[in-house]
Formats: structure tokens, sequence, C-alpha cells
């Protein structure tokens, strides 16, 4: 840090100190300049000559002031006009009092906003300028007048043009923060939105896998002892639905990973090209499932293909857990326009609460696979609508755009 920087710091720290070391040197520069007559007997001599008594008053009382002239800058200004009016009108030879009513406007200038500093320094430089030229000893066109009139608007100029540096300057200041703070809270909501995105899929991945489990290790404690081959079979199964929800796991946790570290996954993520072996996996645990589609040759984004197949895993999920053993299943994905219409039905005779997002999470039942659809095809701009069908059964219908219309959608596939 440079000495000029140290000592400007310092005065910052200490303003009242600041000002009275100001008002000390506008009264010696004062003081100093009632010592010269401009107008000596030969035309301009500039020999010494001795300021009056009330010159020197007048000097001091205008130094003074300055002190508080942070504190009061309209008044500071006021006081040191009157003293300067009082010099013109008294002072002969004049003493350069009106000095301090320089610095007094400059004061003000740069405290207040453009309109005020103009009326104020045309009404101090018209008052000064005017008294001099009308009342003063001197004739109206004397250079001192002029040099009033020069002075006090170089002051209210200079205080102005302070004022807009300073503003421009916490303008830029404070852009620089909002932008700082944008960017915090950008990052914030992307790593919310990460976040939220695994859970979905830990959720997806667990309770699909974690059903069928339970359905197959249900099978085989019942045929263990009379139907060893059958339960050889569900084990099998069993062994079979670990195995791949594993692999999920392990892909999706994988995410987590930073760039550079080992073993990052290689798999793609899961679509509607792997619809058929989802089914075939509710099938081989007893639940019965038809699968129809219309969308031969539509090429969906990674983002919407995904959604698509998580939302048919979550619905079958939970048919075969809420329907009922004796329910059937139906998938549709249909393209229709720009629009991809994904629908899955069953005709369960249970009450099949579906993971009501509006019970509480305690509640039985309770869950957030709703809830993960509903976020995954809003996400995507798409709508999803579910509920009980008349005459039993439940039914999940999800819209999704054929192109995703939003980066966040685009960020959701990855």
């Amino acid at each position: 840090m440079s000495t000029l920087t140290r000592a400007r710091c310092r005065l910052q720290a200490h303003p009242f100190a600041a000002d009275a070391a100001l008002a000390a040197a506008v009264l010696a520069c004062m003081v100093a300049g009632s010592f010269v007559d401009p107008h000596g007997p030969d035309g301009v001599d500039w020999g010494l000559r001795s300021p009056d008594p009330l010159s020197l008053v007048l000097m001091t009382l205008g130094a003074l002031a300055l002190v508080f002239r942070r504190r009061a800058p309209r008044t500071v200004l006021a006081l040191a006009g009157g003293v300067s009016v009082a010099e013109s009108v008294t002072g002969d030879p004049r003493a350069p009092v009106a000095m301090c009513a320089v610095v007094a406007l400059y004061t003000v200038a740069s405290t207040t906003d453009r309109p005020t500093t103009w009326r104020i320094g045309l009404l101090t430089t018209t008052v000064l300028t005017g008294t001099a030229m009308a009342a003063g000893p001197l004739p109206w066109y004397a250079q001192e007048n002029l040099a009033i009139f020069a002075w006090t608007g170089i002051g209210a100029t200079a205080g102005d043009a302070v004022r807009s540096r300073r503003a421009f300057v916490q303008a830029i200041r404070e852009r620089a923060e909002r932008a700082e703070r944008t960017r915090e809270e950008e990052a914030r909501r992307r790593v919310a939105e990460e976040r939220l995105r695994i859970a979905r899929d830990l959720h997806d991945v667990v309770a699909h896998h974690i059903a069928l489990v339970n359905v197959q290790a249900g099978v085989a404690a019942h045929v263990m002892d009379k139907r060893p081959d059958q339960a050889k079979e569900a084990l099998a199964h069993v062994r079979e639905a670990s195995r791949s929800a594993l692999g999920e796991l392990r892909a999706t946790v994988g995410l987590l990973r930073q760039s550079g570290e080992p073993e990052a996954p290689t798999e793609p993520a899961p679509g509607l090209d792997r619809l058929d072996e989802l089914a075939g996996t509710f099938r081989s645990a007893g639940l019965r499932v038809e699968v129809a589609r219309a969308d031969q040759g539509t090429d969906l984004p990674a983002a919407v293909d995904l959604a698509a197949y998580r939302v048919i895993q979550e619905a079958l999920t939970n048919v075969q857990k809420h329907a009922g053993t004796d329910a059937r299943a139906e998938v549709s994905v249909v393209r229709v326009g720009p629009h991809i219409e994904v629908t899955v039905l069953d005709d369960g005779s249970g009450e099949n609460p579906q993971d009501d997002p509006d019970a509480p999470e305690d509640a039985p039942g309770g869950g957030h696979g709703l809830l993960g659809m509903r976020e995954r095809v809003t996400a995507l701009r798409g709508t999803l609508t579910t509920g009980p069908r008349y005459g039993g059964g439940f039914r999940v219908h999800a819209i999704l755009p054929v192109e995703p219309r939003t980066s966040a959608a685009r960020d959701s596939g990855r």
C-alpha cells in the first residue's frame, strides 16, 4: 500500500480531523492572499499590504464553519456566504474570504442531487457576485468580482462531478454484488435440482426392484416345501432383480463422482427401448402386463425418454404393491402430434393409495411416487393426471413434449 493510499484511508477513518485540516489550509490561503495587493499606483503591483482586522475575523469565522461542512453542509454554506457578503461590502482592500464559500458550495454539490446543485449554485453565485458588483468598493467589472463568479461556478461543477463519479462507482459495485448473489443463487438452485433429480432416480430404482424382490421372496417362501422348483425360479428372479437394482444404483450414485474420478458410469440411461424388458420383470413377478405402442419412428430426447420410462416403472410398481394379486395392467405409449402420451391402467380391487402426495409421509402407504412422477413431467413442461377409475382400478396419464423447452429439462436427462 502506497503512502498516499494510507493517508487517504486515515483521513476517511477520521473525517472530522480531515475537515479541520482543510479549514486550516483554507484559512492559511486566505490570510496569505490578503497580503497581496494587485492594484498599485502604477498599474498591477503585487506589493504587500496589511489586511483589516475585520477581514481577519471574517476569514477566521468562515474557516471555522468549514470544520462542520460534512455535518451540516447547507448551514455551513449559508455562514460562509454570509461572511463573504460582509467582506464584499466592507472590505477595502478586499480579502479573499469567498474561498470558504467556494469550498462550502463544493461540499453541498457533492452531497446532493443535480437539480438541487443547480438551484443552490445559481443562488450562491448570483448573491455573491451581485453583492460584490453592486455594493463593493471596486467597479463592477473588476477582476475580483469576475473571479468570484468563476470560482463559485467551478466549485459547484467540481462537486457535481465528484457526486456523479461516486454514484457511478456505487452503481458498479452494487451491480457486481447483485451479479455475485445471482450466481450464488443459481448455483444453489442447480445443486437443489440435481439433488432432487438423483433422489427421484433412487426412489424409482429402489421402489421398483425392492417390490419385485418382495413379491418373489414371498412366492419362494410359500412354495419352498411343496414345489422347490418354483421356489428356485422365484429366487432366481430375486437374484436378477437385485442385480439390476445394484447396477442402476451404481449408475445413479456414480453421477455424484467428480469428473476426474475413475469408474464413472458409462451405461446409458434407460428409456422406452427397454419397455418390453421392464414389462417382463413384472410378468415374472406375477403381474399381468399388456403393452401397446403407437410411437414407432419417434426419436425422443434423452430427458423425455427417461421420464416416460420412469413414469411407467413407478406406475407398474404401485400396481404391484397396491392393486391386489389378480390385477391386470395396461401400458400404452402413443405419439399425438408434438407430444408423447403415456398411460398406465389397472383394474385392481385394492384401495391403491399410490403414494398420495398430499398425505403425510408417516401415513400408511404414503411416499413420494406420484410426487416424483409429477416433478419429472412438470420439469419437461408436460402434464400428469392420476386418479381412480370408474368401476375400480387406477389411471396414470402423462403427456410429454417431444422436444423439451427448457435447459433444466435437458439437464434432468443426464
